[in-house]
């Protein structure tokens, strides 16, 4: 792929990272499971909803001198809650199965773990910050026309803020994943699940990571290649420009190195004219034997 396909690439896979790190931050569906709770005995309008509360046997149930009985024993006394749980909130069924009751998950956590737990809300925030910084950086460079110089430049940048963004969304993902497992076993009675396991803004978290490690990795291929072509033209042109003239001749001109840089400030492709730098090209040869001619493309 040409220079300016793979920075697309990259940008692309950096938004979709910073994409599904702002839906996972922001939903409550990191952990999902069930819990069992005690049925309420039936009262009302709860009888006509036989498998979310206990029946008695006379309707009578407000008189102290009449025996109830109840057929629920095991398993048939108790209810399953559907919960799932977020960084922010942790949300579960209501026993009649209508609606939801939200907590905040901060506050159920065990206060030695709300330290961990706070870790992990701030490395989330600096994860989904330097992702935006990385792909502002892409942007200008796919966006922008730039010269080369300029574009290494952008892309050595955007290659740092990609890199350390992933390892904070690392840390971040598991501290949250080793605060829950925590909550889980030491947090309140009325919330420990019997049953659990990861959700969907679990999953789109790692997505996450795994899109900014690969954008990260496309972006550090991209700089070290540019800088490995760079220099092997240099040595190219260097060699060239040995074989046609002697020390003597190129006393008192301008390095050729400095020309081609120059040349490449005012170029955005990185091609090579030497004219450009205001040289007179007779003094270097006949330039129809030059390796890197101007239709020459740096990548």
């Amino acid at each position: 792929m040409d220079r300016r396909r793979r920075a697309t690439v990259a940008l692309t896979l950096n938004f979709l990272s910073l994409l599904f790190s702002i839906t996972a931050f922001s939903s409550s569906y990191w952990c999902e499971g069930v819990r069992k709770v005690p049925k309420p005995f039936c009262t009302g309008k709860d009888r006509e909803k036989p498998g979310f509360c206990i029946r008695f046997n006379n309707s009578d149930s407000n008189a102290s001198n009449v025996v109830q009985y109840t057929w629920e024993t095991g398993d048939d006394k108790f209810i399953e809650r559907h919960f799932h749980a977020g960084i922010w909130y942790s949300c579960e069924e209501n026993i009649s199965g209508d609606g939801e009751r939200c907590r905040s998950f901060i506050t159920l956590t065990p206060p030695a773990d709300r330290g961990v737990l706070w870790l992990s809300i701030v490395a989330e925030v600096l994860y989904i910050t330097l992702l935006l910084t990385g792909v502002s950086l892409m942007s200008v460079e796919v966006c922008y026309y730039t010269s080369v110089i300029d574009g290494l430049k952008l892309n050595a940048f955007a290659a740092i803020f990609t890199v350390l963004s992933g390892l904070l969304g690392m840390v971040a993902h598991m501290m949250y994943t080793t605060v829950f497992q925590m909550t889980v076993n030491l947090g309140p009675e009325d919330w420990r699940p019997q049953n659990w396991d990861y959700g969907w803004s679990y999953c789109l978290a790692w997505g996450s990571f795994t899109c900014c490690m690969a954008a990260s990795v496309t972006t550090i291929n991209r700089y070290t290649k540019t800088i490995l072509e760079f220099k092997q033209r240099r040595r190219n042109l260097e060699r060239s420009l040995q074989q046609k003239h002697n020390v003597g001749e190129q006393g008192g001109t301008q390095p050729v190195w400095d020309i081609y840089i120059n040349t490449l400030q005012g170029n955005r492709e990185g091609s090579v004219d030497l004219a450009a730098g205001g040289q007179n090209p007779s003094i270097y040869g006949n330039l129809s034997n030059f390796p890197y001619t101007q239709c020459d493309e740096y990548c």
